[in-house]
């Protein structure tokens, strides 16, 4: 398996990895990715879940956002409700004023949280523009045009790729990924953190990023 994701995975790990050694530079945190080239075609839909995670709710819940997909979305995804992608775009950001790359929602662009995906096998077998998105030249131009350098593995390769392609993407309502992690608010973005970590709604999936204690409601 390793051995078929090697070309895709390869320069994403020194992209989307702090370095050899680093807990996501290891392939495992690639799959995601491209599980559409590795699996058998009969696959056609996955869920798959961070081990951290709570349930509190049903998970034919989570299944059924498969049939909201529109039109040409290959993967449901729910957005980082910290502001580390603002901090990460910090470069491209300063010289582009005006973008809403980094910025916390509703009008906002801040990235992307990979506790919880919906794969779109399929879809993503199908999808021409996901498949050129996934050649290393792509990857290396995007990365480039943004000044980007991450550090969290395949999601850092779906928020810089949701940057110009939202169309690929069905975004997942944060009660399905209601992560918990603060760090950030911490580490200097006190001041707009909120913006980020406000999340209205009964809460389907807890998600203790970063070891945090999950609620035992």
């Amino acid at each position: 398996m390793t051995h078929q994701l090697f070309p895709v995975v390869e320069p994403m790990q020194q992209l989307f990895s702090a370095g050899a050694g680093s807990y996501y530079s290891d392939s495992i945190f690639f799959l995601s990715v491209a599980m559409h080239r590795i699996l058998p075609a009969e696959l056609t839909h996955i869920v798959q879940l961070d081990l951290d995670v709570k349930y509190m709710s049903n998970i034919r819940e989570l299944f059924e956002e498969f049939d909201k997909f529109q039109p040409g979305a290959v993967l449901g995804i729910a957005r980082e409700m910290q502001p580390v992608y603002r901090h990460t775009f910090w470069q491209y950001r300063q010289e582009n004023p005006h973008t809403k790359v980094g910025d916390p929602p509703p009008d906002g662009l801040p990235g992307f949280n990979s506790g919880v995906l919906l794969l779109n096998l399929q879809a993503m077998r199908q999808s021409a523009l996901y498949n050129q998105l996934l050649d290393a030249e792509k990857v290396r131009e995007l990365a480039d045009r943004y000044h980007f350098k991450g550090h969290l593995g395949d999601q850092d390769f779906f928020t810089l790729i949701g940057m110009e392609h939202m169309e690929l993407f069905h975004v997942l309502h944060c009660t399905y990924n209601r992560q918990l992690c603060t760090w950030w608010r911490d580490h200097g973005y006190s001041d707009i953190f909120h913006l980020y970590f406000k999340c209205d709604g009964k809460v389907k999936i807890y998600h203790g990023n970063c070891n945090t204690p999950i609620p035992d409601e």
